[in-house]
Order: structure tokens, then C-alpha cells, then sequence
């Protein structure tokens, strides 16, 4: 029995070919990681599965008893109400229930006929009878859990969603999407606004969930808690790998080796046809096309060398070992204070990653550093001639009239390093030849981050500072991003909730408890 079915489905925009005779299915509490490169078609299977986009051929089929909720990283709430009463809308019959209950009680204190408080008791019974069926007692207690763990505070619950910032107005959107219980959640990127208490409990939502999800996501640490099937759209196709991420990384590798088997195999097959061919002429032509064949599928199955490119790009750079020095530093906005007395210094070869719930100072600490706001106390001190790259500014700054090659290549290390080197690393952040012309202008948002980061990797600055850099890329892009930043040679300072990336690059950690206060700590 499956919920969700998709058969022989291919999807085309124009000559623009996403995927081929796809066959799903998806059974009810299955839970599924969809992956893939951007533009591979994760959010048009949404679009498919949702009734909003028709497949070119093929068909699409939805079991009609099933209740489908939906979360965009783009999805966003409105209106004047407060996500508090939003939520409550939800419950309408249930507050309706409550309402009668209470003039059912109050008209039981009052009367005195025999006939009527009996009729009145009835309606009662029949009152608690449909609370009990619909869980209503617990409403007021769901609701405030979720709330509460999503981050919303007593005055952020209570503000008009129109007053919210995105961020928050996203996360409202997803405490609807969860206060429905649906029957399919399909979440595109719903981690990307939490905090790693959040996150957390977010998973432990879904593992308690019975019904089935498909996600797509960049949180490998979220894939690996949620999932139990991931599938990757890889050259038009799906491919499925039973297990979580770390499963499919170790069944993909595998499934490498057995290529480059199966290409030896073919290399040894073609070679005994070219031998049985009489003509020398033929033979070496069978030779030449067989070692033209290899190369092309050589390169479509090993990946870049990734670690050799970077450390190339990076072999002049040179910074001295101290870069930054905080002294006891202090903020607060309206009286209200932020952070007291934060000290640390910044050394080269340092990762240092900044933790803590949302609204507890992180980004605030960012904007000090960068020099965005003025300490109301202590100082922030920049050794002479360290410089800094930081990831937000330089994506505000791009030039939309500007390409994407030469935004690069006449920036930092691209002004030295050879075009080809720069257009490699170009490539490994998955910009098509054809791409590396196109104007930032017309780039969609993922692309323009992208952008942005290639150019704070390829500076040449002493530090590299991101705020929430995961957030923006897909796996792949993170990926490059992880490496890149290993071997950089300066010092990176990042915010994030991004456990996997924390624990791939992080080797310093400054942490923002609203019990403990903060602290610094190696890893």
C-alpha cells in the first residue's frame, strides 16, 4: 500500500530535461531524504506531488484519504492575527466545545428544573465525550509546546505575524504545518531558521510522527536522525540507497567500485573484439574509440580533486599566528543587555564556531567584529594588516551587472591565480561553462551565495567570517565550502546550527548559554 504514487514520470521545462521515466512510491510511515544538486528537480517533486505542476508524461497519483501538509524554506505566514491565535484557529471546534462548556455550566448553577438539568447534563456528557475524541484537553498545552520549542517567547507569540521578520513568520509557518498532523509532511529545508535546541526536538517530532515525510534538506546530522531511504536524482534518474546519509555515502562509495568494475570488465571485452577485427587500421580505430570511451566515463564517475585545487590556490598565502584580540566586550539594545565581558582572541589555523539558542547575541557578536556595530564596552583589535572576508557583506556587495567569472577572477587570489585554476573551483561550486557568463543579476539566490562564497574562499583575507553560511548552499556546495575551509590557512569564524559542518571544521567553540553564560572551549 503506498500514499503517494509517481509512475513513469518525466518533467521537461522547454528542452530542459530534469528527470526521466521516474517510478516512486512512497508507503505510509516511510521516511524519505530527497538529495541532489540544485536544479536537479527536489522542489519540482514537491510541485508534483502537491497538484501544482503536471508531469510532461506519466501520471502522478495521491491516495484521496490522506491529508498532506507542506513546508517551504520560502514558506511564510500574514495577516494581523498573532502565531498564537493563528494556531488556535486551527482548533476552532475545539474552542467552540470549550465555549458551550462553560454556558452549560454556568446555566447549571442557575437551574432548578428537574427536566432541564438533566437535559443539560446530557449535553455535557456528549460535550466531554467529543473533547476526549479530539484530544482537546491537551490543545493549549500542544500548542505552547511547540511554540516554545520553535523559539517563540511570550512576546513573539503574541505579535501580529505582519510585525515578524521572515525568519520568524517562516518559523510560524512551520508550528502550523506541525499543530495540523498531517498525514504526508513534505519539508523542503525546515531546519534552516532553527537553533540546534530546535533542530533537536524537531527530530524527536518526527521520530514520535506516524505518519510518512519526504525531506530535502542540507543538515546531513538532520538526515542521518530522520530518514530511513534516501534518494538522490543523479543523471535523470533516482536512485535509492536504504538507510539515512551516512548509509547512502557508504552504499554510494560501493556502488562506485562496482562501476569502475564494470568498466574494466567492458575495457577488457572491447579489447578482445578489437583483437578479432582483421584489419590493423580497424583494430586501432576499435583502440582509439575504446580510450576515448574510458576517459569520458572516468570523468563522470570520479570526483574532482578537490584537496589538490584548494591547496594549490592557497600555497602563497601567508599570516602571521595572531589576528584578532576581543577584550571584554559588551552589547545591549534598550537597557536590555546582550552579552557582558566576551574575551577571546583569534589565532591563524583557527575554527572558531559560535553556538546558542536564536536571539541570544550570536549574529549581534558577528556585526561587533565586522565592525557593523560599536561595542557599548571593551574593544575589538585587528592586528595591523590582518583583513577579513565576510560572507554577507560580500553578498550584498555583489554587482548584479557584473558575470559570475569575472566577479571572481578579478578578486583576491583570482587576480593571480590562472583563470583555468578559478574556473575549476567555479565548476566544483557547480557553475556550468555557460553559467560563468551569465549576470549576478539574473542568478537565482542559491547561485548568488554561492557567488559570495567563492569569493570570501578565493579573498586572500587572514579571516573568513560566515554567518549561517549552510544555510544558503546545498550538500554539494558544502561540501567544497568544508574543504576549502580545512585547509585555508588563516582563521574562520562562523555562526551555526549546522552539527555536521561544526563537527567537520570546528576547533574552538564559543557557546551562548542562557543558563551557563558564555564560554570558549578547543575542540
Amino acid at each position: 500500500m503506498s500514499v503517494i504514487r509517481l509512475e513513469n514520470v518525466t518533467k521537461k521545462y522547454e528542452e530542459s530535461l530534469l528527470f526521466r521515466d521516474i517510478y516512486f512510491r512512497v508507503s505510509p510511515r516511510e521516511r524519505i531524504a530527497l538529495i541532489g544538486r540544485n536544479g536537479a528537480g527536489k522542489s519540482t517533486v514537491f510541485k508534483l506531488i502537491l497538484g501544482k505542476e503536471e508531469p510532461t508524461s506519466g501520471k502522478v497519483e495521491i491516495d484521496p484519504q490522506v491529508k498532506i501538509g507542506y513546508f517551504s524554506q520560502f514558506s511564510e505566514l500574514s495577516g494581523s492575527l498573532s502565531v498564537q491565535q493563528e494556531l488556535e484557529l486551527i482548533f476552532e471546534q475545539v474552542a467552540l466545545i470549550e465555549r458551550e462548556l462553560q454556558e452549560v455550566g454556568v446555566k447549571l448553577g442557575e437551574i432548578t428544573d428537574d427536566g432541564e438539568m438533566d437535559r443539560l447534563l446530557t449535553r455535557q456528557a456528549e460535550l466531554f465525550e467529543q473533547m476526549e475524541h479530539l484530544d482537546g484537553w491537551n490543545v493549549a498545552v500542544e500548542i505552547n509546546t511547540v511554540l516554545t520549542k520553535l523559539g517563540f517567547n511570550e512576546r513573539s507569540r503574541n505579535q501580529p505575524i505582519d510585525e515578524l521578520s521572515g525568519g520568524w513568520r517562516n518559523r510560524a509557518a512551520l508550528a502550523k504545518m506541525l499543530i495540523e498532523q498531517p498525514d504526508v509532511v513534505l519539508l523542503d529545508e525546515p531546519t534552516n531558521y532553527l537553533d540546534i535546541e530546535g533542530i533537536t526536538w524537531l527530530e524527536q517530532w518526527l521520530y514520535r510522527f506516524n505518519g510518512a515525510m519526504i525531506l530535502v534538506s542540507h543538515d546531513r546530522q538532520f538526515i542521518d536522525k530522520v530518514v530511513t531511504k534516501t534518494i538522490e536524482i543523479e543523471n535523470y534518474h533516482f536512485q535509492e540507497y536504504e538507510g539515512n546519509y551516512t548509509d547512502y555515502i557508504r552504499k554510494k562509495k560501493m556502488r562506485k567500485k562496482e562501476l569502475d568494475r564494470q568498466f574494466e570488465w567492458e575495457e577488457e571485452l572491447l579489447l578482445m573484439e578489437a583483437e578479432a577485427i582483421d584489419s590493423r587500421a580497424s583494430r586501432k580505430s576499435a583502440k582509439d574509440r575504446l580510450s576515448r570511451q574510458l576517459a569520458d566515463n572516468k570523468k563522470r564517475i570520479e570526483p574532482h580533486p578537490v584537496n589538490v585545487l584548494i591547496t594549490d590556490i592557497y600555497e602563497r598565502l601567508r599570516f602571521p599566528d595572531k589576528l584578532c584580540e576581543v577584550k571584554s566586550i559588551a552589547q545591549s539594545y534598550d537597557e536590555r543587555p546582550i552579552f557582558r565581558s566576551i574575551s577571546f582572541d583569534i589565532q591563524k589555523e583557527d575554527r572558531l564556531v559560535i553556538v546558542g539558542p536564536n536571539g541570544s547575541g550570536k549574529s549581534t557578536l558577528i556585526r561587533v567584529l565586522t565592525g557593523q556595530e560599536k561595542p557599548e564596552s571593551g574593544e575589538v583589535i585587528w592586528e595591523k594588516g590582518v583583513s577579513y572576508a565576510f560572507f554577507n557583506r560580500m553578498w550584498e556587495q555583489l554587482d548584479p551587472k557584473d558575470t559570475v567569472s569575472h566577479a571572481v577572477n578579478t578578486y583576491g587570489l583570482g587576480l593571480d591565480a590562472p583563470r583555468k585554476k578559478v574556473n575549476k573551483f567555479l565548476s566544483m561550486l557547480q557553475f556550468s561553462e555557460m553559467d560563468l557568463s551569465k549576470t549576478i543579476g539574473n542568478l537565482s539566490g542559491g547561485q548568488m551565495a554561492r557567488v559570495a562564497l567563492a569569493k570570501c574562499l578565493l579573498s586572500g583575507a587572514a579571516v573568513i567570517i560566515l554567518d549561517e553560511p549552510t544555510n544558503h548552499l546545498d550538500l554539494t556546495s558544502i561540501q567544497v565550502m568544508e574543504q576549502a575551509l580545512i585547509h585555508f590557512p588563516g582563521a574562520v569564524v562562523t555562526v551555526s546550527h549546522d552539527r555536521f559542518f561544526i563537527d567537520k571544521i570546528g576547533t574552538k567553540m564559543l557557546t551562548f548559554d542562557p543558563v551557563q553564560g558564555i564560554s570558549v572551549q578547543h575542540l
